[in-house]
């Protein structure tokens, strides 16, 4: 499934004010090629910020990041140019208060997500997707064409707002004719929408495994063959008798996500992974834009 293999999901169509502009080359010192999928799954999303360390303390900067649920928080942070070392302050001192608050009308969500858009604001994070320094999408799910949609352009606070919609936790996102939730219900491991914009390997961070409640013909099938793709390296953190819903558990789940990127990047540079190659190289960040 290298190359430009079929995914199975859609990608959005860009608004008005941004179908014209032209896509901005990638940034200096980036790693060519390199996309990166984290998974969904609460709170053991923190789990990211350890990958992220380990990363890069080998000099690899993804050029593409997709994240579905908590894994598009962290990657949106991430593709903002947030420090990693900033970002793991930020989780560890972070609650569900900065995600959502308790809804007044909880018909369709005990939480209102539009907090997450304050916290955005107050980080000064970019306002649009394509606005952010590295190339981003957030997965979700469109329960009327029952199909997995990534987000690439448009609002960014609507966009993580969607992936995080949760049913009967999180109110869905409405946009242009599309009811979003979660993109975990679609893709919870969303490999193949990095590959759709432009990744052609991707470092992927598996935390929960597929929901399978939403019938999208194919996906489950979809998501293994992505993740035994030999552009595919997987990466899973040991989040055993960590909470994946309480905060307390944060710091170990960073030390586990740290823990398993070593060990599985060792392995890669050990095996010899002709699409890995770069992960053995201490050249492999891009000189300029492409």
């Amino acid at each position: 499934m290298t190359g430009g293999a079929p995914t199975g999901l859609r990608q959005d169509q860009p608004s008005s004010a941004t179908a014209d502009r032209v896509r901005p080359p990638f940034p200096a010192g980036t790693t060519p090629g390199l996309g990166l999928a984290l998974g969904g799954g609460a709170v053991l999303g923190a789990a990211h910020v350890g990958v992220l360390k380990a990363m890069a303390e080998r000099g690899l900067r993804p050029q593409v990041v997709v994240g579905t649920s908590i894994g598009a928080l962290v990657g949106a942070a991430y593709a903002s140019g947030m420090d990693v070392d900033d970002m793991e302050s930020l989780v560890l001192a972070s609650g569900w208060s900065q995600v959502g608050r308790l809804s007044l009308t909880p018909r369709f969500g005990v939480l209102d997500s539009t907090a997450l858009a304050d916290t955005l604001s107050v980080r000064g994070v970019a306002e649009l997707i394509e606005d952010l320094p590295l190339r981003f999408g957030a997965m979700v799910t469109d329960m009327r064409a029952r199909q997995g949609v990534v987000l690439s352009s448009g609002p960014l606070a609507d966009a993580l707002r969607a992936s995080i919609a949760i049913p009967g936790l999180f109110p869905p996102v409405a946009r242009d004719g599309m009811l979003l939730f979660d993109g975990g219900l679609a893709a919870n491991l969303p490999i193949g929408a990095a590959r759709e914009l432009g990744a052609d390997w991707t470092i992927a961070v598996r935390l929960r495994p597929e929901w399978g409640l939403v019938p999208v013909a194919g996906a489950t099938e979809q998501a293994e063959a992505w993740e035994h793709d030999p552009a595919t390296l997987v990466i899973r953190p040991d989040h055993r008798g960590l909470s994946m819903w309480s905060t307390s558990d944060v710091p170990r789940l960073i030390d586990a996500g740290r823990t398993a990127a070593e060990i599985a990047l060792d392995e890669a540079e050990r095996r010899g992974m002709p699409e890995m190659g770069l992960l053995a190289s201490p050249c492999g960040l891009q000189e300029g834009g492409r």
